[in-house]
Parts: C-alpha cells; sequence; structure tokens
C-alpha cells in the first residue's frame, strides 16, 4: 500500500481505525489557498488566505491511482464517521480511498471567522482531487454533504454542456442520510434549528471544554436502540472541538437554510433528470432517522419511477457508526 501524496512527501501509517487520534494520525493536513482554491506546495510561512485542511489518502499499487473512492463527511463528526467503514473496506476488500475533510471538521483548521458554505466545500473537494491526481470517482456522501455533490454533480453537467474536459469524473454517487430536497427538511427543534441562534452560539462555547454539555447536544443523533458508547462519543467530541473547533456546530448550522436559498440549483431530481444517463445514482436512508426522515420517502416518490436504487436499513441518523457492516456490504457491491 502507499500513500499518494503530491503536495507532502511522506509516508503515513496506516489507521487502526478505533480512534480519533490513529485516524487523524494516518492521514494529512495539507495547506489550502483560499485565493486560488488549491492545494499549495508552498513551504513558507502560512499566508492570511491559507488554512491547513486533513485529508485521508490509501491508494494501492495493484489499482490504479486516478480511479478512487471518495467519502465525504457528515456534521458534526466529520470524517471519523467513517472509521468503521474504512477498517472493513481494508479488512475485507481493500479499494483506493479518499477521505475528505471540511474546513472547521476533524483535524482542518477550525477558524471562528470563515464563510462556511456548500460551494465553499465543493471547492476545497474538486482542489483535493486535482492535488491527488484523481481522473474518476465513486463519491458516497453522509448527512449534510448531499448538498455538496448536488453542487459538484452541477458543476459537472455545466462543464459537460460547455464542452469543457472535465479533470474528475464523478461516475456513480451513494447518499447516506442527506438532504435533497428543499421542502423535505425537518430538523428537530433543539438540533441545527437552535445550534444557529445565539443559545446555540453559547451552548457551543461551554461544550468546548465540557464533554458531558457537548454530549448532550450530540447524544440524541443515535437510535436508543443502539446505545452509542461513551467511548464513541469520546471520539466526536475528541474530533469535533479539535484545534478549539467546537464553534463550527453553531457557524455552519445554517445549511438548511443555504439549501432552501439554492433550492433550484440543488435539487437531487432535476440533477438526477439531467444527468442519469451518465452517472449512477444510489440512495440509502434510515428507518428511523430523527433528522431527515421524510427526504428518503420523497426520494421514492419522486425518483422510484426511474428504477433509483434506494434502499431503507435499520437504524437511526448516525447509521456509519450503527450499521457500518451493512453500509460496507453495500458500497462493495456498488463498487464493482
Amino acid at each position: 500500500m502507499i500513500e499518494n501524496n503530491l503536495a507532502i512527501s511522506k509516508v503515513i501509517k496506516t489507521s487502526d481505525g478505533k480512534t480519533a487520534k490513529s485516524w487523524f494520525n494516518s492521514g494529512e493536513r495539507l495547506l489550502y489557498d483560499l485565493t486560488d482554491r488549491q492545494i499549495t506546495n508552498s513551504c513558507s510561512a502560512v499566508q492570511p488566505n491559507q488554512l491547513y485542511i486533513f485529508n485521508k489518502h490509501t491508494t494501492y499499487q495493484t489499482q490504479e491511482a486516478e480511479n478512487v473512492i471518495t467519502f465525504l463527511p457528515g456534521f458534526p463528526d466529520g470524517s471519523i464517521g467513517w472509521m468503521k467503514i474504512d477498517k472493513l473496506i481494508e479488512e475485507r476488500n481493500p479499494l483506493n480511498r479518499t477521505f475528505i475533510e471540511y474546513v472547521g471538521q476533524g483535524d482542518s483548521d477550525k477558524p471562528k471567522e470563515y464563510a462556511y458554505s456548500t460551494f465553499e466545500r465543493a471547492d476545497l473537494v474538486e482542489a483535493l482531487w486535482k492535488t491527488r491526481g484523481i481522473k474518476s470517482t465513486f463519491v458516497i456522501t453522509f448527512d449534510y454533504s448531499s448538498l455538496v455533490i448536488m453542487e459538484l454533480l452541477r458543476r459537472q453537467q455545466e462543464r459537460i454542456e460547455k464542452g469543457l474536459k472535465l479533470d474528475t469524473k464523478i461516475t456513480k454517487v451513494l447518499l447516506i442520510n442527506g438532504g435533497y430536497f428543499i421542502d423535505g427538511h425537518s430538523h428537530p427543534i433543539m438540533t441545527t434549528p437552535i445550534l444557529k441562534t445565539w443559545f446555540g452560539k453559547m451552548s457551543t462555547k461551554m461544550a468546548q471544554n465540557s464533554p458531558s454539555m457537548f454530549n448532550n447536544i450530540i447524544k440524541g443523533m443515535w437510535s436508543k436502540e443502539y446505545k452509542v458508547s461513551n467511548e464513541e462519543l469520546a471520539e466526536v467530541f475528541e474530533a469535533t472541538t479539535r484545534r478549539d473547533g467546537a464553534f463550527f456546530m453553531h457557524n455552519a448550522a445554517g445549511f438548511v437554510d443555504e439549501h432552501k436559498a439554492n433550492g433550484t440549483r440543488l435539487d437531487l431530481l432535476s440533477i438526477f433528470e439531467e444527468m442519469k444517463d451518465s452517472v449512477e445514482f444510489h440512495i440509502v436512508g434510515s428507518e428511523k432517522d430523527q433528522f431527515e426522515p421524510r427526504q428518503v420517502k420523497l426520494a421514492k416518490e419522486r425518483l422510484g419511477k426511474y428504477g433509483v436504487d434506494i434502499r431503507v436499513i435499520p437504524g437511526s441518523h448516525m447509521i456509519t457508526y450503527e450499521q457500518p457492516k451493512l453500509l460496507t456490504d453495500i458500497i462493495l457491491e456498488l463498487s464493482k
């Protein structure tokens, strides 16, 4: 196994997939230039328009390095939500894969004053694809990254229509517990709706140094039947508050409002209808998803007639923790 790194020349050990610390030790912090929207090789001091972002990237000599599965993170845990699935893929059928961490999450820099948005996240994804030399990719999203992949698909279609060459071609997508339609959002009031308020801002400030306060904010994301462990909560706390990052939960909590403001552009039905002949679409929802329970139902109503692969599996919103084996089965099946 080799780590394909064009920005920093060093080999990183493989994570054992058990702890946030080992996860971050298995990846890299790459310098991202916000002005040029690209990863930079500069070894000079970090400039005001530059931030470090985390990326865990694994390729194999027996596979084409330019063909990779891209995993996009959820809110607020970030890329560590994929730890169990990454470990299972490594054990069962190692495939080229890259785990992207947005600004504000995990081991990426977490500036308090930053214009968080779907569009800047899409810029970052494209910059990493370019740096890694990724020519084609199967993209798997969780939670609010559904908005990011819809923006990336829009950009791909626009480039095709203009006759432009694609640097990276998205060949298929698997969207897990995401938001696809502006009339489908139904987040409980005590979650992201309250996080974006003044009260939410103060709560995240206190949560930075209080695991118990933090747990009170996020514990309801798992099903009661699953009984999320203290160790798992500690991992999410470590990742979210890393680099003084708890404020991200407040600063980036407006993604539903952003979706509604861009509903024409970020609408899965219209995107699918334009791209169904060139991109495979797959959707997974949870039976007891308390955050986006209407989205998979609307997907069935609006996309089911086209024969889109839509599956509902047991569990609550944090399905990457609750059903890693089942999700890995689906991912490996679709990767063939």
